[in-house]
């Protein structure tokens, strides 16, 4: 089983072709991973679901294996390029954290089925990704809490810990596409609107403003 880094590439077919065969069979493939999971999801079902002989899928991705490598490597690196566009010296804490909390929202709303396969595989052990969580998701998580750290030197942020701050970032955000179900069975409509996403974000933000708009105490205080 290969580990999932941020170099590896996908399997290598050159020219136009794959660049417009590759996206419609990891979009199909999404679907039928999220719907089914690895282990009830067949080739055959990725070949129908975006309309392309089963021998073409298997010409791009050798096997089932690396087709749902490959889905789940689209997905993981998107996050890491969110995090990495936001959590930047260059930023002020609020800005950044807004930004990436609408960026992943946004991604929940648009691409559930996308961040179902990920809640999927870790509750079934995370044995296709567990390389990547200790190795590529580790050093990356590394990297932006030392960001972090600098604007808590700079007493931009509230003191708090970096790495579980990130833990509760993603869990509030996933939540809206991972919870989905549930969420609209209690607000009892068949789905999540805009203006549902826009009230997320929102609460969200007032939980974590505090920590990320730090008022500097005088010295009488």
């Amino acid at each position: 089983m290969s580990e999932l880094t941020r170099d590896n590439k996908t399997p290598s077919k050159s020219g136009t072709p794959r660049r417009n065969t590759v996206p419609q069979i990891l979009n199909a493939a999404e679907m039928v991973f999220a719907a089914r999971g690895f282990a009830g999801a067949r080739v055959d079902d990725i070949a129908k679901a975006c309309e392309l002989p089963k021998a073409n899928v298997l010409y791009y991705f050798g096997t089932k294996e690396d087709l749902y490598q490959a889905t789940l490597k689209r997905l993981l690196m998107h996050w890491l390029d969110d995090a990495d566009q936001w959590f930047t010296p260059d930023h002020k804490p609020l800005e950044a954290v807004e930004g990436y909390i609408r960026t992943k929202m946004a991604f929940s709303r648009h691409r559930p089925e996308a961040s179902r396969i990920f809640a999927y595989e870790l509750l079934a052990g995370g044995c296709f990704i567990k390389d990547f969580l200790c190795g590529t998701l580790r050093e990356h998580v590394s990297r932006r809490t030392e960001v972090f750290k600098h604007w808590q030197k700079q007493r931009l942020m509230g003191d708090i810990d970096p790495v579980h701050f990130l833990f509760a970032l993603w869990s509030l955000t996933q939540s809206y596409a991972d919870m989905q179900i549930q969420m609209v069975a209690v607000l009892g409509r068949d789905t999540l609107n805009s203006d549902d996403f826009e009230r997320g974000v929102q609460t969200i933000m007032k939980l974590v403003t505090p920590i990320c708009l730090l008022v500097p105490q005088t010295a009488s205080s």
